[in-house]
């Protein structure tokens, strides 16, 4: 009996300091605690000098929601991180030829992730262009040759898009909203909605997430240590230096020609991606510039 008491003795005193221990100790605790998402939320954004109207409780969220989803895809971030040291030096200058403003390029991020990808209905290149708006933008697409792969041929592209767009809508944000739901498509909804503004329309889930996503990666490249990506200068992809060949006949036999320019057929091909086969077919006389790597390989 007198085990038990005294068992029975000890087990209370445990029972009881573990209470007082975790009653003084968990109020610290809670100071502790860090906001959940791992990055304090922006006061203020815009896009294209729209400012985002982040006091309207959908428009926050939604943002909130890109910022979570893109701060947490760890790889695709770092490697739009990583590439955007090459590609933006392309694209800023002919964005800025054009009057276009320099948030488009993250545009171009969240379409492709800055690389040449394809998409299942077809789209290909940096900007994600459909054959028939290709055309319709002056790039040669065939079998042969396809200029959507031609990231300064495809950006002067897009920029005329923009153009178009932000002289019908009159609003950046609308213009980048309508290269992924379409100018008509935007357009019906502003009829029938009756409102002008990007954030008081309801627009499709793809469409309505198109701008925050842009706004996500605008504001993680921008402050890659805030949103937990430390990616140092030397781990970026290095801006190779090149030179372009103008050529306005047919080349029968590209292998043999990248090795007369000391390089071969692979870094021929990753520099001239609209290359489509392995010769380029020319009866007319168009002049095409070919770039050639100077280092690198």
């Amino acid at each position: 009996m007198k085990l038990i008491n005294k068992f029975t003795l000890l087990f209370t005193v445990i029972f009881a300091s573990g209470i007082f221990i975790f009653a003084t100790i968990n109020p610290d605790k809670k100071n502790e605690l860090k906001n959940e998402s791992g990055y304090d939320f922006p006061v203020k954004l815009d896009f294209a000098g729209e400012e985002t109207p982040l006091k309207i409780s959908d428009v926050k969220e939604r943002l909130d929601r890109e910022l979570l989803v893109n701060v947490n895809l760890h790889a695709s971030t770092i490697l739009a991180i990583k590439r955007a040291n090459r590609a933006f030096s392309i694209i800023e200058p002919i964005l800025k030829k054009n009057g276009i403003p320099d948030d488009f390029k993250y545009l171009a991020v969240i379409e492709s992730g800055l690389v040449n990808v394809v998409s299942p209905a077809g789209a290909r290149g940096v900007w994600q262009f459909m054959p028939d708006t290709a055309k319709e933008r002056k790039m040669e697409v065939n079998d042969n040759v396809d200029e959507r792969y031609d990231i300064e041929k495809s950006t002067e592209a897009a920029c005329s898009y923009f153009l178009s767009a932000k002289g019908k809508f009159g609003s950046w944000t609308l213009a980048a909203a309508s290269y992924n739901g379409g100018m008509t498509g935007v357009n019906k909804q502003i009829d029938i909605q009756k409102v002008s503004n990007y954030y008081d329309l309801l627009l499709t889930e793809e469409t309505s997430r198109y701008v925050f996503r842009i706004l996500a990666l605008k504001e993680i490249m921008k402050n890659p240590l805030k949103y937990g990506f430390n990616i140092l200068p030397g781990d970026k992809y290095e801006i190779l230096p090149t030179k372009k060949i103008e050529i306005d006949s047919s080349i029968t036999d590209l292998a043999s020609f990248a090795k007369s320019q000391g390089i071969n057929y692979k870094i021929l091909k990753i520099h001239n991606p609209w290359l489509r086969e392995t010769k380029l077919l020319n009866n007319t006389g168009k002049k095409y510039q070919i770039e050639i790597p100077l280092k690198g390989y």
